[in-house]
């Protein structure tokens, strides 16, 4: 299934009629949001620029939609690392492809949407989230804690790279002042006020190189310098954990940690850039860098290309890609290696393994962003970011510290230790030893050396958390080899256990919740005769839950995670009611039941698909119109056979109609928000003047 982004008004409404009305943004309850306290300063600067904590989603998933961006934004992350793309923008991504039953493992790999699709969903999440900044819908916001930092990620090699499209895609953020200008007039009538803020046009000018899937290792140097001469951007360039090299890895893999199933064949280290090569190119990279006034550094890590053993990915797929917690121990094994060859002198962005018990020691290695995805696709969501700042606070707290520099010193217990490898004179050294024991500020007392002090406990804090890790049985095969638990039953269109866990696992918002009154569906036939309709009732389905669970077709790819996370057998995107965002959208995917709404005047018009039949229901204040192969007729639903008049070539299955008009009434009702309803009551701005 094709994404279809969401249009721009669409999510506006959408966003702002929801925080207004339900106190949640895109199914996001208020009480997650993560907004940042006054008392503690989380800021980081990426590249020279200011982003309110280093915490952010990693480049995937939850990255390339705009509600997923600004999903992110409210559950606190600050710095946005958004989904790789490439020259190669129409790829065939299997389905499913993500599997998050034990620890996680994917197939896809790359953004879903075109270039320009997805430049213009960048677009739309900076707007989004300065909109949310200046509306005033977020009072508990703390001064300071809405800097963000857009980064975007190319690959694969350096001709794509320079491509004309690419190019354009990269302008494009470096300046996006033309489509902004064209999404301001899509804010809706009742958002005026915030159609003419301040919108920044310089969304990103920092770049991660993404040296994955095939990138020649012998390019990353050419890519590296075109980005920093030609383009005049940022840079960090993206690692693979096959870096380690053959033995090392494994040995952490399999003997360390027990995954003893998994296998990384010998050409996933044969395609990738070597220690001995990176070194060299880090070395030069990092010196135009600073010859060119711009910011170089690296990544840890890229997911780890294993041998797929599994039956979950379609059979066609002979590898995957390992996340989760023991890429976690590998690429800190590589941070280790890194920093005992570079010090603290590049700074290192990290994805791998990361939640809210890691997050804090990732802080106080001065690791920047810290991104997570695998963790955000477990119960609960982007609500699980509440708990990473909740954690860090706490931590925070317990050493004394009310910045990330103090916290670095103080977090991990290797302050005295790190102040020691500076060889400060004993005057300086007690000041300090002093200040560690709460006698003083650190930073007031280590005066010109507290920089030092600083990097020196990040490198004690690396051995120190990679020790750790590897002794951590959380990290290990036995911690992580229980996948969700299913219950037996299977899921209907309707009823299910309505535990709402497929809702805040999936990244793009694309299941949700639809309140509907209990009462079973009546399945009926009208039949023709010649004295007019007479109606027999066939069954009922029953409905005895509060509410039901949907799916918006437009923001599902079937990637297959809610079904993994599901305790029913079916899959909700498959089985669940399924609503497309147009009649376009629904009529561009024929071999996929569902329903599209669009009005008709004062009148809204269904087309449902069950199976090969499709039917339309028009309802408004009048009689209600049902049509469908070999019928045609207007008719009271609570009298069908009294009320029918039009042409029937035979008896007409009045169950389809019953199940749309539920469903029409609940995705419609007065307090109804999500992306059906929103698009529906969307009122087009004004003319502007001018």
């Amino acid at each position: 299934m094709e994404l279809v982004p969401v249009p721009f008004g669409v999510l506006v409404n959408r966003l702002f009629t929801e925080i207004t009305r339900k106190k949640a943004a895109f199914d996001l309850p208020a009480r997650h949001f993560s907004l940042g306290d006054p008392a503690r300063d989380l800021s980081v600067s990426i590249h020279g620029h200011r982003a309110s904590s280093p915490l952010g989603p990693a480049a995937g998933p939850h990255t390339q939609l705009a509600q997923n961006i600004v999903l992110s934004w409210l559950a606190g992350c600050r710095v946005m690392e958004l989904k790789t793309v490439q020259v190669k923008d129409d790829l065939v991504i299997p389905r499913p492809c993500i599997d998050m039953q034990t620890v996680g493992f994917n197939v896809e790999w790359s953004q879903e949407l075109t270039l320009e699709r997805s430049l213009e969903e960048y677009v739309k999440a900076s707007m989004l989230i300065e909109m949310l900044k200046g509306s005033g819908v977020l009072p508990g916001l703390s001064p300071g804690f809405g800097d963000t930092v857009f980064d975007m990620s190319v690959g694969y090699d350096l001709a794509g790279i320079r491509s004309p499209r690419v190019q354009a895609f990269v302008d494009g953020l470096l300046d996006a002042g033309r489509v902004i200008e064209r999404l301001r007039d899509q804010v809706p009538a009742g958002w005026r006020h915030l159609r003419d803020l301040p919108f920044p046009t310089r969304i990103s000018d920092t770049l991660t190189l993404s040296t994955f899937h095939g990138c020649p290792p012998e390019e990353i140097e050419g890519i590296g310098e075109h980005l920093l001469r030609d383009l005049g951007l940022h840079l960090v360039v993206k690692l693979n954990p096959t870096l380690l090299g053959p033995d090392e890895l494994r040995a952490i893999l399999r003997d360390r940690l027990g995954f003893a199933e998994l296998a990384v064949p010998d050409s996933a280290f044969e395609k990738d850039a070597r220690w001995s090569q990176v070194v060299g190119f880090v070395e030069r990279l990092g010196a135009l860098a600073e010859a060119r006034g711009r910011g170089f550094g690296v990544k840890f890590t890229n997911t780890l290309l294993v041998r797929n053993h599994k039956s979950f990915f379609p059979a066609t797929e002979k590898e995957m890609y390992l996340s989760g917690a023991p890429l976690h121990v590998l690429a800190m094994a590589l941070v280790q290696r890194f920093r005992r060859r570079f010090g603290d002198r590049y700074p290192i962005s990290f994805s791998a393994g990361i939640d809210a018990a890691n997050f804090p020691d990732a802080v106080a290695l001065g690791l920047k962003p810290v991104s997570v995805c695998t963790d955000l696709l477990r119960a609960g969501g982007y609500g699980r970011t509440r708990n990473y700042h909740a954690e860090l606070f706490r931590r925070m707290d317990a050493a004394g510290a009310t910045d990330l520099d103090t916290f670095a010193i103080r977090g991990l217990g290797q302050g005295e230790a790190a102040l020691a490898s500076l060889g400060l004179p004993e005057a300086a050294a007690a000041a300090c030893r002093a200040a560690l024991q709460g006698k003083g500020d650190l930073r007031d007392a280590a005066g010109p050396a507290f920089d030092a002090w600083v990097s020196a406990a990040r490198l004690r804090n690396t051995d120190v958390h990679l020790e750790r890790a590897l002794e951590d049985p959380r990290y290990a095969a036995a911690k992580n080899s229980t996948p969700p638990k299913k219950v037996g039953s299977s899921l209907t269109l309707f009823d299910c256990l309505t535990c709402d866990k497929c809702i805040p696992v999936c990244p793009n918002d694309a299941n949700f919740a639809l309140p509907m009154p209990k009462g079973a569906v009546r399945l009926e036939r009208l039949v023709p005769g010649a004295a007019g309709f007479t109606l027999e009732l066939v069954g009922e389905t029953p409905v005895e839950e509060a509410h039901q669970i949907a799916n918006f077709a437009d923001a599902c790819n079937e990637c297959g995670h809610c079904d993994v996370m599901c305790p029913e057998d079916g899959g909700p995107y498959v089985v669940k009611p399924r609503f497309f965002g147009s009649v376009e959208a629904w009529t561009l995917a024929p071999a996929r039941d569902g329903f599209a709404l669009e009005r008709s005047g004062d009148a809204i018009r269904m087309h449902g698909r069950f199976g090969t039949r499709t039917f339309v229901v028009e309802s408004g204040a009048g009689p209600v119109r049902y049509q469908g192969e070999g019928f045609d007729l207007r008719l009271d639903p609570s009298d069908p056979a009294r009320t029918a008049r039009g042409v029937a070539s035979g008896p007409v299955d009045l169950g389809y109609l019953r199940i749309m008009e539920r469903l029409r009434e609940a995705v419609t009702a007065p307090d109804a928000v999500n992306f059906v309803s929103a698009a529906l009551s969307v009122v087009a701005p004004a003319a502007r003047q001018g």
